[in-house]
């Protein structure tokens, strides 16, 4: 049966749904089953789907389907009986999909940047997420090379009792043009850092998996 996390994270600009695409290209890439869900209304994951048709052999094989809000929780209960990881994009804003796509998921995974606005702004989604008893995971995005907010706000969540995943993505532009070719990081520079901390936090997910 496949592990279901749903990528969520109620402010815009948190870069989920490129942390989405990330993740399944390098779980693809461990020779996993992996299909990707793109569940908003915006289909940045449909256009990188695309583009990932024309990317060749640099791209692994995973699956991926649009469904509209009402189909997600048949499609994925679908889906857990023939891939081994299922990821879903979910909608920013839309309170209704959104919670149907949490509550779709064995984990809800939060991107958020370190600032004070991301901060103050989770607080929507762990609200969705505890209302469908769904257990969460905190993982940084965009991490300055510089500065010490990153650490500030890693210390706020933990005093949240919120579980933080040791595995900042940083802000890094191999993202964004790997992203653009329709490719993960670790499928166009295998060997770059950004592809290194890909690869770390799709081990960490895989360690909350085997709980």
């Amino acid at each position: 049966m496949a592990f279901v996390v749903a990528v969520a994270q109620r402010k815009g600009g948190a870069g989920k749904s490129t942390l989405a695409a990330n993740l399944a290209a390098a779980f693809a890439g461990l020779g996993e089953r992996v299909a990707l869900l793109d569940t908003d209304p915006q289909k940045t994951l449909a256009f990188w789907s695309e583009a990932r048709a024309k990317a060749g052999p640099r791209a692994n094989v995973l699956d991926f389907e649009a469904p509209s809000g009402w189909r997600v929780p048949a499609t994925c209960e679908r889906l857990r009986r023939s891939h081994d990881i299922v990821l879903l994009d979910t909608p920013p804003h839309d309170d209704t999909d959104a919670r149907i796509a949490i509550r779709s998921a064995d984990l809800v995974l939060v991107p958020l940047q370190p600032s004070p606005a991301d901060l103050w702004a989770t607080g929507a989604t762990l609200d969705l997420a505890r209302a469908e008893k769904r257990p969460v995971a905190m993982t940084l995005n965009r991490v300055p090379a510089q500065g010490k907010l990153a650490e500030q706000v890693l210390k706020e969540l933990r005093q949240k009792g919120l579980t933080v995943l040791d595995t900042p993505l940083g802000n890094r532009s191999g993202f964004a043009s790997a992203f653009a070719a329709g490719l993960g990081v670790t499928e166009a520079a295998p060997r770059s850092q950004a592809a290194e901390e890909v690869r770390a936090l799709a081990a960490a997910l895989g360690r909350l998996r085997r709980r």
